[in-house]
């Protein structure tokens, strides 16, 4: 990996406040040209307009004349020092904390990330979980999403969302309150709270995880910025779990986004008569895979032989009988007593093992014997009931 000049670092500062997030043909500008080049480009003098729309191919006049009045008022040495103040810091690509797996982003991948937090943003993204959902998530969605976070970061997994209400909310506080690794990835410079209810979780987060963006210190948030910001929490981790999302959902974005870059893609059902989880039973109709638990998210996301435990239902004492003698008490009827013969007929078994099962089951307390008649116990006469839908 090729280290970073200073001149390159302060023109990829500066450039953050000159192109959008996101933006593909700014990002083939940049791979062509340098960030150096780039910011040199947008500020030749006017009259070499024509010369600059030559080179920068698809670049329109009113689209220059934009990026040029942006990069006049761009002070990156300013940013830099904003950065410091809150004990932050500028990364950008070729440092080595910089996250390899947002080059899968191509063109879009962004000029440099603004952090603030002490941990090591490439090292946690190596096993990060995105957990995104609705805002106006339910009491149901709210669970769920702390639930799985403070799952994940109880197995040391990182938990990165967008801070925002709802989902992305429970999601940190869930990783915080297991005393486990979350990252916000903001759509504002990460000096600005947004939104202001969250104020308080921010600041916990940049203490004890990371808080992130694109856009220079004291930006603020827009929707496009809110919608390509997505794509950012997508590329950083190695799945996403969507809990509670309507059909036009921005968390959709994000797993969209995840199943374009080959990662995986998880969703946790909802009750089918809820809007707020219609989004999430589209995705899981397609290729998004069921989860319930931090165990289940893991077995995709993580090592060979990071299994979920095996799920069934409690064991009944039946269950654990041979075959011959379940048959045999299968045999009896749900009400009343009967002979042996008739339960040897209907077991299909002899008279002979069926009279010894009986007496096995009746030491177990499964049957009860009246003269030469046989009945089911009381416990065992509701439980078969209960297995044949009787009352």
């Amino acid at each position: 990996m090729t280290a970073v000049g200073p001149q390159e670092r302060l023109a990829r500062a500066a450039l953050t406040r000159v192109l959008e997030p996101g933006d593909e043909q700014g990002g083939r500008w940049l791979r062509t040209f340098g960030a150096a080049g780039l910011l040199d480009l947008f500020g030749s003098s006017a009259g070499a307009r024509d010369t600059v729309r030559g080179q920068l191919a698809g670049a329109t006049e009113r689209r220059l004349d934009g990026y040029r009045a942006r990069a006049a008022r761009a002070v990156p040495e300013r940013d830099l020092s904003a950065i410091t103040a809150v004990g932050g810091r500028f990364v950008c690509p070729g440092d080595a904390e910089w996250p390899s797996q947002l080059d899968d982003l191509g063109p879009a991948r962004p000029i440099g990330l603004w952090i603030r937090g002490r941990p090591d943003l490439r090292i946690w993204s190596l096993r990060s979980v995105a957990v995104v959902g609705a805002r106006a998530c339910t009491p149901y969605g709210a669970h769920m999403a702390a639930s799985l976070s403070s799952g994940l970061a109880e197995r040391g997994w990182v938990v990165t969302s967008g801070a925002a209400f709802g989902v992305d909310g429970a999601a940190h506080r869930g990783a915080l309150a297991a005393d486990g690794a979350t990252v916000a990835v903001l759509a504002c410079g990460v000096d600005v709270v947004y939104p202001p209810g969250h104020a308080e979780l921010v600041g916990r987060i940049a203490e004890q995880g990371l808080v992130i963006g694109e856009l220079p210190p004291g930006d603020h948030p827009t929707r496009s910025r809110f919608v390509l910001r997505n794509r950012v929490i997508a590329a950083l981790t190695r799945g996403t779990v969507v809990v509670e999302a309507e059909y036009r959902s921005g968390s959709l974005v994000t797993a969209r986004c995840a199943q374009r870059l080959g990662r995986f893609t998880m969703g946790v059902p909802g009750p089918a008569t809820s809007g707020l989880s219609a989004g999430v039973h589209e995705l899981l109709r397609g290729e998004g895979v069921l989860v319930t638990d931090a165990a289940e998210v893991v077995e995709l996301v993580g090592d060979i032989g990071d299994l979920a435990p095996a799920r069934r239902g409690p064991v009944l004492p039946r269950d654990l009988l041979d075959p011959v003698s379940a048959r045999v008490l299968e045999a009896l009827p749900a009400r009343g007593a009967a002979d042996g013969r008739e339960i040897a007929r209907v077991a299909g078994t002899t008279a002979d093992e069926t009279l010894g099962r009986l007496y096995e089951l009746h030491s177990l307390g499964f049957v009860e014997r009246h003269g030469d008649r046989w009945q089911l116990a009381s416990r065992t006469t509701q439980e078969t009931l209960a297995r044949r839908g009787g009352a």
